[in-house]
């Protein structure tokens, strides 16, 4: 499976901007394969991200294993910070 994390590539808070590098670095350091869908570019991804978080209300970054959904930034932040993030990405370990 693939990490598929749902972004905005235009927003007007520097915060969300900086959250969402986050993720892109933690992942290309760690060389773990990641797509981005842009909910900018794509009005429909906004519908089918948040189908599949079962949230009508939630807010990009999130982020998924292929189908799986594994969670918002936070919950990232929380699984870099105490050394986690193959557990939290779902990732198999071999």
């Amino acid at each position: 499976m693939a990490i598929i994390v749902y972004y905005c590539s235009i927003t007007a808070k520097v915060e969300l901007e900086k959250k969402q590098k986050h993720i892109e670095s933690v992942l290309s350091s760690k060389g773990i394969p990641y797509t981005l869908l842009d909910l900018s570019a794509n009005a429909e991804l906004k519908d089918e991200m948040r189908a599949k978080v079962g949230d009508p209300n939630a807010m990009a970054p999130q982020i998924f294993n292929g189908n799986q959904y594994c969670g918002d930034y936070d919950a990232f932040f929380q699984a870099v910070e105490s050394e986690k993030i193959d557990s939290f990405l779902k990732l198999e370990v071999a």
